[in-house]
């Protein structure tokens, strides 16, 4: 026996690569703690109408993929977008980070011992699809009509606010200029350069029914027109919306906007009348809150405090990926209690 050779022909690397990655994902999904990603990712894959999504995005879809490979399906590339969205993450970030990160590939359905992730330029093309076709704006609105059947989005009254996002205000570029759809405003005492959102929020759910993205020099005022959707009967605005009232566009529901804080101030405390006023501001006030939870979850959850994109068109588009997203993150308990109780 001392003399018998025996030899055994070593595996070949692409399958001592499979069972590391199987061996990989078998460890992972068997660990005792639960990340928050994986948690939120766990919540979202719940409560984003999946479906209906991908219906609007497949019909411009391309059929057929790079010359011998197969196309990479809509649901792939659309949840991909998504986390982009959740993370604030450029295209090569995101890549990188799928080939990091266990949970985000099976969020996305990336099996690394079977295929690649799809690559930055990929997902820059679906972007692209996205922006060409307006299709963010539907995303939006059927995300907005998929939580009026659940009736989450009641339609009564509307809250009408704007928040500045700022844009890069450097002129190291290749054309030595800032963004010409970008603007100054002045906020208090400081002046910020970059862009608006504009948005109309249901005064009963919280919840985005319209955006608007102009430059950061449009007055509020000007928007507030169009932030109706024409059957509210109540309408909501902060003092930077007095005058309001007399706007043809603006006609339809009843405003109530805040007092100018300079007039407020001078009320006389002691006041019967004066009580009461404060008191009806306050009451106000409380409803108005509830246009701050979107601007929270864009600029705080999602880390959408800058531009990423040169141009109104391409930055407003994201607006409404944005907000529909932040839609779903804000109706999440209710979406997902309304699952649990088996409604669709």
């Amino acid at each position: 026996m001392a003399g018998l050779n025996v030899s055994r022909k070593p595996a070949p690397l692409d399958v001592i690569d499979m069972n590391q990655r199987s061996f990989a994902s078998a460890e992972f999904a068997l660990k005792k703690k639960r990340t928050r990603r994986e948690k939120f990712l766990a919540d979202m894959e719940r409560v984003v109408p999946w479906a209906r999504l991908i219906a609007i995005v497949e019909p411009l879809y391309p059929k057929s993929g790079r010359v011998g490979r197969p196309p990479i399906g809509v649901s792939k590339m659309l949840r991909m977008y998504c986390l982009q969205q959740w993370y604030g993450l450029a295209d090569e970030a995101l890549e990188d980070a799928l080939y990091d990160s266990q949970a985000l590939r099976d969020f996305v359905g990336v099996d690394l011992s079977r295929e690649s992730v799809p690559d930055a330029t990929t997902l820059l093309k679906f972007r692209r699809l996205l922006n060409e076709n307006d299709l963010t704006r539907s995303l939006f609105s059927e995300i907005s009509a998929h939580l009026s059947e659940q009736g989450l989005l009641m339609r009564a009254g509307t809250i009408v606010d704007a928040t500045i996002i700022a844009a890069p205000s450097s002129t190291k570029n290749e054309k030595k200029e800032r963004d010409p759809d970008m603007h100054q405003a002045k906020k208090g005492n400081q002046w910020h350069f970059g862009m608006k959102a504009h948005i109309g929020v249901d005064a009963d759910s919280g919840l985005v029914h319209t955006v608007i993205g102009t430059s950061a020099n449009i007055n509020d005022v000007t928007q507030a027109g169009a932030l109706l959707h024409g059957q509210e009967q109540d309408a909501f605005g902060d003092a930077g919306y007095r005058g309001v009232q007399k706007r043809e566009e603006a006609q339809g529901p009843t405003w109530h906007v805040a007092m100018q804080p300079g007039k407020r101030r001078q009320l006389d405390a002691r006041s019967p009348w004066a009580m009461m006023l404060e008191r009806v501001e306050q009451l106000k006030a409380s409803v108005r809150a509830k246009v701050e939870h979107p601007f929270h979850v864009i600029k705080n959850l999602f880390g959408h405090r800058k531009t990423r994109y040169k141009g109104m068109a391409k930055n407003e588009a994201q607006l409404f990926s944005l907000f529909g997203l932040a839609n779903l993150v804000i109706a999440k308990r209710s979406l997902l209690n309304l699952h649990a109780r088996g409604v669709s």
